[in-house]
């Protein structure tokens, strides 16, 4: 009896299958969860954070926060149509399909199809598909606690982790990353949320930055005002000048602002560049 030949290409799937169209199953699959493991297979395998995800998202029309991608990965929810097709995009998904085990061809089979594609590419109707952009990935350094955590040494040289992110993701003029820690920075700045910050010792008035008050860290809007009478004394300095007040100010009204004191130990890290 003749050994079956083997047909090229018809290797073990390296990625989560799909299952072949004969035995397809719409709930099976989402019972398993065959979406969310290749969406978190794909995020990991090019180093993105969902932090990351989530801003390459943003920035293909796709409004979602970091809980909602966890949903999706945990086979918790899952992406409607639009979503999903922004998703492969992103990930480099070509066929939403690949995965699934190929049906083999005997050799009549090849030979059939390489005369049908040299066909095509004689009748010009072929055209090679054009190359596709690869996005380019770098290193950034990310303080490994958030601004808010009340420690102010979360600048110190052993204080970061390298992350990988898109370089499309980071800004040009950004030297470091820095998460969010609560919502006083809401609608702006979301918990959770990595960004990221051009040294520097001095900023504007409205501009907002990351400070360094009493040892505790703090992702503020800096401002200026004049101070009151009873506290004119306080703000005059060794020359006879009166200095302005320094406020950091939330975007979350929730939350009152911040006067700094002449008393305090007070800094400027670095001012916010991202979104």
């Amino acid at each position: 009896m003749p050994s079956e030949k083997k047909s090229r290409g018809t290797g073990p799937a390296k990625m989560v299958s799909f299952r072949p169209n004969a035995v397809w199953n719409a709930a099976e699959e989402r019972a398993d969860n065959v979406i969310g493991q290749r969406l978190s297979m794909e995020r990991k395998r090019r180093g993105l954070t969902l932090e990351a995800l989530r801003e390459l998202l943003q920035d293909h029309g796709v409004e979602i926060q970091i809980q909602g991608l966890n949903k999706w990965e945990k086979g918790l929810t899952v992406p409607n149509a639009y979503q999903f097709i922004a998703l492969c995009r992103i990930l480099g998904i070509e066929d939403c399909m690949i995965g699934m085990e190929p049906v083999p061809l005997n050799d009549t089979g090849l030979r059939k199809l390489d005369e049908y594609k040299m066909d095509l590419v004689a009748s010009g109707r072929y055209r090679p598909a054009p190359e596709r952009h690869a996005e380019t990935y770098i290193e950034m350094p990310v303080s490994t606690l958030a601004v808010s955590a009340g420690a102010g040494e979360f600048l110190d040289e052993g204080g970061f982790e390298m992350i990988r992110f898109p370089k499309s993701a980071v800004p040009s003029n950004a030297d470091f990353g820095v998460r969010v820690n609560g919502d006083s920075m809401e609608p702006v700045y979301h918990d959770g949320q990595i960004v990221w910050v051009e040294k520097t010792v001095a900023l504007r008035p409205g501009e907002a930055g990351i400070f360094i008050c009493n040892g505790e860290g703090y992702l503020k809007v800096f401002e200026l005002c004049e101070p009151s009478q009873e506290e004119l004394d306080d703000y005059v300095d060794s020359y006879g000048v009166l200095r302005s007040k320094a406020v950091l100010v939330s975007y979350n009204k929730q939350y009152s602002p911040k006067v700094v004191l002449p008393s305090d130990s007070f800094s400027v890290i670095g001012y916010v560049v991202s979104r």
